[in-house]
């Protein structure tokens, strides 16, 4: 997605917030993140893209993508001190800060290869699961967790909350954030399904007489 300095040169760079590259490790200084962190720039580092294929069916070059986020608007000349100390190439100037947050992992492309959103690097402070996060995202996460609850039988929260945290931090992030109550809730029902038939038995009579959910 990064442009080439002479194409944006005739394009006018312009001023902006928000500025991408690539860069490719075989290119770039071993220590090229500690040098992007030192820059004290907020930035965004996505995945490796090592599986990415050119539109011939050709493997691309692996890469990474680096966006960086400034407080205020700067000119390409003034961003161009940290690309040029990491070894990126190329500039795009982005119009769409989220939208491009998304593509570090192609959450919006399914045709493209697919990268973990928990393998995304942050600089300068910034959230990566804020910052990319939908309501439709929520949504959909949110249904995975109550399936998962419900083929692996979860009776504790506090269990679901650990494997959460362990191994799929970005339901931990929707948990802690938008849907613990919910969960909570769904795990009680699934509890008292399972757990309790005759109390569920004794609820489906009281809700075919009309007297409604009287737990």
């Amino acid at each position: 997605m990064a442009e080439k300095d002479e194409k944006t040169k005739k394009g006018g760079a312009g001023r902006t917030r928000n500025f991408a590259f690539l860069v490719y490790p075989e290119s770039a200084p071993p220590n090229w993140l500690e040098i992007l962190s030192d820059s004290h720039c907020p930035a965004f580092v996505s995945p490796l893209h090592d599986r990415d294929i050119n539109p011939d069916g050709e493997l691309k070059k692996p890469h990474y993508h680096v966006m960086l986020i400034f407080d205020s608007v700067k000119t390409l000349e003034q961003a161009q001190a940290v690309r040029d100390a990491v070894g990126g190439v190329g500039w795009e100037k982005v119009a769409s800060q989220r939208g491009y947050i998304r593509y570090l992992c192609h959450l919006d492309n399914p045709e493209k290869a697919q990268y973990k959103k928990e393998d995304v690097k942050a600089f300068g402070g910034l959230d990566y699961f804020s910052m990319v996060t939908l309501p439709t995202d929520i949504d959909a996460m949110l249904d995975d967790m109550t399936r998962f609850i419900e083929v692996n039988q979860v009776y504790s929260f506090r269990q679901f909350a650990s494997y959460c945290r362990d191994y799929k931090p970005d339901w931990s992030y929707v948990l802690k954030h938008a849907g613990s109550y919910y969960i909570k809730e769904y795990i009680k029902g699934l509890a008292w399904d399972t757990i309790s038939p005759e109390a569920k038995m004794l609820e489906e009579v009281r809700l075919a007489a009309g007297l409604g959910d009287l737990k």
